[in-house]
């Protein structure tokens, strides 16, 4: 098993939200800034490779049937973790990113990853398919999260880029976001057919 092909594929080929279309929700709400697309991004992250490295650990000893519930709580433990953390020492963000947070154990890719990857691999390969997927997802949220920064306030990470622009509301809105998610998603397939 070739590891950097489980690490790349995360971020265009299989990329969680422009090839598969996981996530949809937090990425429309939660990538309104750069800033919000990165601390979404990153927690994601975190839980993803760690879940993934333990569940690729404990399958052996869980049984078929209870797996899931299992898998769930191996998530949710380190949703927990994020979310304290977050809490404790990133609180205006946790505020800003409110109940995306605790999604988090929901979240398809996490779920997809642990039962589809981290269940029939072993520990290496599990964290760099965990990270892949993860820094694809922050990768995707955080250009999504940029142009809606930028078209919608005329900012980047909270600062100015130029006095004159008059920003377009709609892009601070979910329509834009759909329009955004909807142009990396033909921009990504033309890339593909062109190759």
């Amino acid at each position: 098993m070739n590891l950097l092909r489980e690490f790349y594929k995360g971020l265009f080929k299989e990329n969680p939200i422009l090839a598969l279309a996981l996530a949809l929700c937090p990425t429309l709400a939660v990538s309104t800034s750069l800033k919000n697309a990165l601390g979404m991004g990153i927690a994601a992250t975190f839980v993803l490779v760690n879940s993934n490295v333990l569940i690729s650990l404990i399958k052996g000893f869980i049984p078929s049937r209870v797996r899931i519930p299992c898998y769930i709580v191996v998530i949710a433990t380190f949703v927990t973790v994020v979310e304290l953390l977050m809490e404790a020492y990133l609180p205006e963000l946790y505020k800003q990113l409110g109940i995306f947070v605790p999604l988090i154990v929901v979240n398809c890719i996490i779920l997809g990853r642990a039962e589809a990857f981290a269940s029939r691999n072993g520990v290496l390969a599990s964290f760099m398919d965990g990270l892949g997927m993860g820094l694809g997802f922050t990768l995707t949220l955080s250009i999504i999260g940029t142009i809606r920064e930028i078209l919608g306030a005329g900012k980047v990470l909270g600062y100015p880029l130029n006095p004159h622009f008059i920003p377009v509301l709609m892009f601070a809105l979910p329509p834009g976001a759909l329009i955004v998610l909807g142009l990396l998603m033909a921009t990504k397939q033309g890339m593909e057919k062109k190759r």
